[in-house]
């Protein structure tokens, strides 16, 4: 019998950053290689992001999620502004939105310490012992669910 030839699908993309002020790349070079490991296209736009850059890089070709990496401690202060222009461009309003690292200068771990996060359109803030094992969870559920924005209709 003849089986026609079926490409394989796509993996899912990402769109990978940090806050613009932050000029630290180890924690991003680590996830780019975990998102690779779990099967994910990676698109690693590197240190210092300006926010327009991160918009008009993710709405060109909308990914499935997008993470925002911060290690020097602004992040509860810069984010929230960054997640709401995000959420202002109509092909974002679904793309899972998540935040982690060391988002405020006493090094907070509790993932409910920054409720503007949330408040401001992130979907998971992802900081303290857990948060590999919480972003891993989260890759699972988004490739179970058919990327992205199966996700984003979840968690709303």
């Amino acid at each position: 019998m003849y089986q026609r030839h079926q490409p394989p699908e796509s993996p899912p993309r990402v769109v990978l950053s940090t806050i613009p002020s932050d000029a630290h790349t180890w924690n991003l070079l680590f996830l780019h290689l975990l998102l690779e490991e779990q099967g994910w296209e990676v698109t690693n736009l590197g240190a210092c992001v300006p926010v327009d850059t991160l918009v008009t890089e993710s709405a060109a070709r909308p990914p499935d999620l997008i993470v925002v990496s911060t290690v020097n401690g602004h992040g509860a202060e810069e984010a929230p502004a960054l997640a709401r222009a995000v959420r202002a461009v109509p092909a974002l309003v679904r793309v899972p939105l998540v935040i982690g690292g060391k988002l405020d200068t006493e090094g907070s771990v509790d993932p409910d310490a920054h409720p503007a996060l949330t408040e401001a359109g992130f979907d998971a803030v992802l900081i303290g012992p857990n948060a590999v094992p919480r972003l891993l969870a989260l890759l699972d559920s988004l490739s179970q669910r058919g990327h992205g924005r199966a996700y984003a209709d979840a968690v709303r």
